[in-house]
């Protein structure tokens, strides 16, 4: 994506959730692709971080550190954080039916622990944060996109608690990561490879957006470089119907409908049309500024850049997106990943 990334030469990052699926590929691209690096990898599974650290090399493992701790534990992050300059904060309860089954700790984890992240990053004086969202926090209908909106607008608010001098907070929100822990791609794979006679489909309308991981990382670096402070923004990625999906996968294997799961929408949205006001097209990718900001009220709008202002009630929704994901494109995004 088109925005040069920050240059991490000789600084301390850290990111939250470093062992998940795009913790450990955010990992990975920095060190390899930075010289002079620390990274903090923070997460809770011991094993989890010793299978990661395994796969690193030498000299990657020099660049990196492994911490224990949870985000819903604020004495903990503000101790890892000492020293570091930029802090991902990728860790989350993700899974939907999960999250309306145990909502206290779904709230513990994206709600409490966003505001121990934000506490952690102003008491070091670190110099940004950029936090990880989905396009389910727009418009969300499921306990996991209602926490993870109350998250962005807590990084969004941070700003103002962070005051002139302290930490800028943003928010980068995309939908359904190829290949991730959990998504649907690993697990229609492993249908087939175990020879499932047909596909469970929840409805043959379903789309939702798509992206690589590493596009992802690469997208949040790049928002690394332009972030002023207080932007969600949103990379433009293709969408495709689950059921081409399907198709695409195992070709002439037959699917079964098996209905929306509870909490689950038929297409996802990343920009509402109340968000429009005061969302910009920067070409690439759209960036909805804050409403407010106070922290700064000289802050140059991205429209003095280029940006351009999108239509009164534009919707950016995956059953109405202008670029989609064919079954060679998916493909050719899912190459490596293992089944």
């Amino acid at each position: 994506m088109g925005a040069a990334s920050i240059d991490l030469e000789g600084k301390s990052i850290l990111i939250t959730g470093g062992t998940g699926s795009f913790g450990k590929a955010f990992a990975s691209h920095v060190l390899k692709n930075v010289r002079s690096v620390r990274l903090a990898i923070f997460s809770r599974d011991e094993q989890k971080q010793f299978e990661f650290a395994n796969t690193l090399s030498e000299e990657e493992q020099a660049k990196a550190r492994f911490f224990i701790g949870d985000v819903r534990d604020a004495s903990r992050l503000s101790m890892a954080m000492r020293n570091v300059d930029y802090v991902v904060h990728a860790a989350a309860l993700k899974i939907v039916p999960t999250a309306e089954y145990n909502p206290f700790e779904c709230i513990q984890t994206n709600v409490v622990g966003a505001e121990n992240v934000v506490r952690a990053a102003i008491e070091q004086n670190v110099k940004r944060v950029i936090a990880l969202s989905t396009d389910k926090a727009c418009n969300p209908i499921n306990l996991y996109g209602a926490s993870k909106l109350a998250s962005d607008k807590i990084f969004v608010a941070a700003n103002h608690l962070a005051g002139a001098h302290g930490p800028r907070f943003a928010v980068v929100r995309y939908g359904n990561v190829i290949g991730s822990r959990g998504s649907v791609l690993p697990f229609f794979r492993d249908l087939i490879a175990k020879g499932a006679k047909d596909l469970p489909i929840t409805d043959t309308r379903m789309t939702r957006f798509w992206i690589a991981v590493e596009q992802g990382v690469e997208f949040v670096l790049s928002c690394f470089a332009i972030s002023r402070g207080g932007e969600i923004f949103v990379p433009k990625i293709p969408s495709m119907r689950v059921v081409d999906l399907a198709q695409a996968l195992a070709p002439g294997v037959p699917h079964r409908v098996i209905g929306i799961r509870p909490g689950e929408k038929l297409h996802e949205v990343m920009i509402s049309r109340d968000d429009a006001r005061n969302t910009v097209d920067l070409g690439d990718r759209y960036v909805i500024e804050p409403a407010t900001h106070l922290w700064d009220k000289q802050r140059r709008s991205f429209l003095a850049d280029g940006g351009k202002q999108v239509e009164e009630g534009y919707e950016y929704a995956s059953d109405t997106n202008k670029e989609w994901l064919s079954a060679k494109d998916l493909h050719r995004l899912a190459a490596g990943i293992s089944a």
